[in-house]
């Protein structure tokens, strides 16, 4: 499936309307260069699974947990990961597996540790089309 954002607020509100399907052990990979967008994104995802914090992408922590909202999110930013193995010492697979909704940004960076299925979330820029232009695409990835 491919969305349209013409403006962040549009980028916003994809992520919140994705959000509002979401149910415990969904992963969602986001995918995208700097500058795309994947902070709005996460930031309509938060609200949409009704986080009322303000999220930001947690680059050097890895993993900020929220749960306040109806399912615990567990937003992830994976760019700094230098070893996948990493990923085990913070729950990674735990939390993956758990009872919530994981948000995977830089999810392209760590192909050995995806689930075998996911939502892949690409976000991309078309200048041609415009400054504040994204084309979202919506993946099915794996099978259950």
């Amino acid at each position: 499936m491919i969305k349209e954002s013409f403006k962040s607020e549009d980028t916003y509100q994809i992520g919140y309307e994705i959000a509002q399907q979401a149910k415990a052990g969904d992963a969602y990979c986001l995918i995208g260069d700097l500058g795309v967008g994947k902070t709005v994104f996460s930031q309509g995802f938060g609200a949409g699974i009704g986080i009322r914090d303000m999220i930001n992408s947690p680059t050097f922590t890895i993993v900020q947990v929220y749960d306040e909202g109806r399912l615990p999110f567990y937003h992830f930013d994976v760019y700094r990961i230098s070893d996948e193995d990493e990923l085990l010492e913070i729950g990674f697979d735990e939390m993956i597996d758990g009872e919530g909704v994981s948000l995977i940004e830089w999810a392209d960076l760590i192909p050995g540790s995806l689930p075998p299925h996911y939502t892949e979330i690409r976000i991309e820029k078309d200048l041609e089309k415009g400054f504040d232009y994204r084309k979202i695409s919506i993946i099915e990835v794996g099978g259950l």
